[in-house]
């Protein structure tokens, strides 16, 4: 199996750091030190921090689209997006600082939070184009933004079986 890039080290060790540590431990020296590369090496790829969360965030969305592709073929929409809302602990808690980050002016351009507005429009349009009733449609968009911020703020979430009975009735709602 090839290495990865040093490129794609910086930005594994940047994805590592922010889901252990938050943003707030982002510096490039710790990124550098935790990639194994120099920090020259490192301003060779990045010559900013924001230019290191920027490639991030495009990393990201571009890793998005699989799951975009996913949710264009599965069978019952609904189910897809209300499963896919719920991040896994890691996922939680690299999303809690990738969002703390966007909100940050003077650490995320314009650019970065323009690709996850972006990223979250698209889930919207998809949304909205395989529910035929436009409220149905933003109730499940709604319900599922609540389950993701819920998993990102470490809030309970429903169980297993409760998620999964809310999930069959909006299903069942939003058939035509």
């Amino acid at each position: 199996m090839a290495r990865p890039s040093s490129r794609d080290r910086i930005l594994d060790a940047l994805q590592e750091i922010l889901t252990k540590d938050g943003l707030h431990a982002v510096t490039l020296e710790s990124v550098a030190e935790h990639a194994g590369v120099s920090k020259g090496g490192l301003l060779y790829h990045f010559p900013t921090k924001e230019a290191m969360l920027d490639a991030f965030v495009e990393r990201m969305c571009e890793a998005a689209e699989a799951e975009f592709a996913e949710a264009e073929q599965a069978e019952d929409i609904v189910q897809f997006y209300l499963r896919a809302s719920v991040p896994g602990s890691s996922d939680a808690a690299l999303m809690w600082s990738l969002v703390a980050s966007l909100r940050t002016n003077d650490v995320a351009t314009a650019e970065a939070r323009q690709l996850v507005a972006g990223f979250f429009a698209r889930w919207s349009e998809i949304l909205h184009r395989k529910i035929s009733d436009p409220v149905m449609a933003q109730i499940v968009l709604l319900a599922g933004d609540g389950l993701y911020l819920r998993a990102l703020a470490d809030l309970p979430l429903p169980d297993a079986e409760t998620h999964a009975a809310v999930a069959e009735r909006l299903a069942h709602q939003a058939r035509p």
